[in-house]
């Protein structure tokens, strides 16, 4: 009865994710499950990690600032409208203030302002590019980051599906035993104490059967949360756990690991961008050079020409015109503090060094380690399927010579247990293999 109760409720698994909508009297039907591959569910987890999502908005705002940097080379044009309104004194027409020469000053500017210093050195553009290609190495390691865990996930569930399958054939092949085992019980064929054995394996297996069950539904809701906003169990996933792609030669690995590493790119990044802080906090110590021109009017009348205030016998005079404002800073005296700040770059710099330094040593050790996890697990592949074609004839011949009365109900069961176990074995080995090119594939990319 309980077996009968386990596989009716898995049947209708599917069934419980469609109900009715609430306000509404009658079921819907439910709807098609989706299926997924392997890349499917990648392209899915991308749009919804959040990991990813924050990692790829900082390479764009990073790419915001490389433009901005590039922009700040270049000259930039700006317009000023003001007006300033003095207090008369009333008696000369320039007003309380000397500053002014009338009571009324209308300005209406155009100004162009050009750094002529950081136009020359170029360190914020190339500062701005190297933050850029960081955030960007940044963005690609959590894609692959994601891409092994989706893999893991994907792989996990249909391991356990694989799993649950063999528990439940294992479940009716002990089912059928026990009903083999009491009909020869009845004549006297074979000593009750078989029976008892055959119903305790019987009991074992129904025990696994429900085990088998919950780890797969465990592992698809651990999918299920890396690819649906929404939690949506209704889903399947195509089984390619045998279509695995081979193996490439090491050389063409040490080579792609060279190309398409992202932690080397991102150290390589992290050591140029300490480089240009160093160069940045020395110029400081050079003068800066700026330039502001500006063309307009600036007359106590909002008019092309007028009659200036402090010299009305002279008459209307034009008011268009430009003025230039060349300003050079020369740095004399700070205290130390620009100093500080170069030393303090260079022990930026120097870490960034160290810090590339591991990351060549770890990237040699992570491509010789999981190259040889990856030959492993594809060189037991082939001795997985071998064995386990072995023990499902093996559990063939033991339950023809049970029969016959040639083998013992032990005989039985531990032909039954070596079969289940050689069938999850080599669905691991599957995973592992699977899992072993994925680890790799975060070094090299994908091949």
């Amino acid at each position: 009865m309980k077996t009968r109760f386990c596989r009716w409720f898995s049947a209708i698994g599917w069934a419980i994710a469609a109900v009715s909508a609430p306000g509404q009297g009658a079921a819907q039907a439910p709807s098609a499950p989706l299926t997924l591959t392997l890349k499917d569910a990648l392209a899915r987890a991308q749009a919804n990690a959040p990991q990813l999502l924050s990692a790829v908005s900082d390479a764009s705002a990073a790419h915001e600032d490389l433009l901005q940097a590039r922009a700040a080379q270049r000259p930039s044009a700006s317009f000023k409208s003001d007006y300033l309104g003095t207090q008369g004194d009333g008696v000369l027409p320039g007003g309380r203030f000397v500053t002014n020469d009338g009571v009324h000053v209308y300005r209406e500017w155009g100004v162009v302002h050009q750094d002529f210093t950081a136009a020359l050195t170029k360190t914020g553009p190339k500062r701005a590019a190297a933050a850029e290609t960081l955030a960007q190495a940044r963005a690609e390691i959590a894609r692959r980051g994601l891409a092994v865990t989706v893999t893991r996930a994907y792989y996990a569930l249909l391991a356990g599906q694989r799993k649950y399958a063999t528990a439940q054939q294992a479940l009716d092949q002990a089912k059928r035993y026990l009903d083999i085992t009491q009909s020869l019980d009845r004549g006297g064929e074979v000593p009750h104490s078989d029976t008892v054995r055959a119903d305790f394996q019987y009991s074992q297996q129904e025990q696994a059967f429900e085990e088998a069950k919950l780890a797969m539904d465990n592992a698809r809701l651990d999918l299920a949360v890396l690819l649906f906003r929404d939690f949506d169990q209704n889903f399947a996933v195509v089984d390619d756990l045998t279509l695995a792609s081979a193996l490439p030669a090491f050389n063409e690995i040490q080579s792609m690991a060279e190309r398409e590493n992202p932690d080397l790119r991102a150290a390589n990044a992290a050591l140029r961008a300490a480089q240009l802080d160093v160069t940045i906090a020395r110029q400081a110590f050079l003068p800066s050079l700026t330039a502001d021109v500006a063309y307009g009017i600036e007359a106590n009348a909002f008019a092309l020409h007028s009659t200036v205030a402090a010299a009305p016998d002279k008459g209307p005079l034009p008011n268009l015109g430009y003025f230039a404002t060349i300003s050079l800073n020369v740095p004399v005296w700070d205290w130390g503090a620009r100093s500080s700040k170069v030393r303090q770059a260079q022990l930026k710099r120097d870490q960034a060094n160290i810090e590339l330094s591991a990351t060549q040593r770890t990237l040699i050790r992570n491509l010789q380690g999981y190259y040889q996890e990856a030959q492993t697990a594809r060189d037991q592949v082939d001795r997985l399927r071998h064995s386990m074609d072995q023990a499902n004839e093996n559990l063939r011949l033991n339950g023809l010579r049970y029969q016959a009365g040639e083998a013992t109900i032990l005989e039985l069961v531990d032909a039954q247990t070596l079969l289940t176990g050689a069938r999850n074995a080599y669905d691991d080995g599957l995973v592992r293999y699977r899992l072993a090119l994925a680890n790799l594939e975060t070094i090299t990319g994908t091949f």
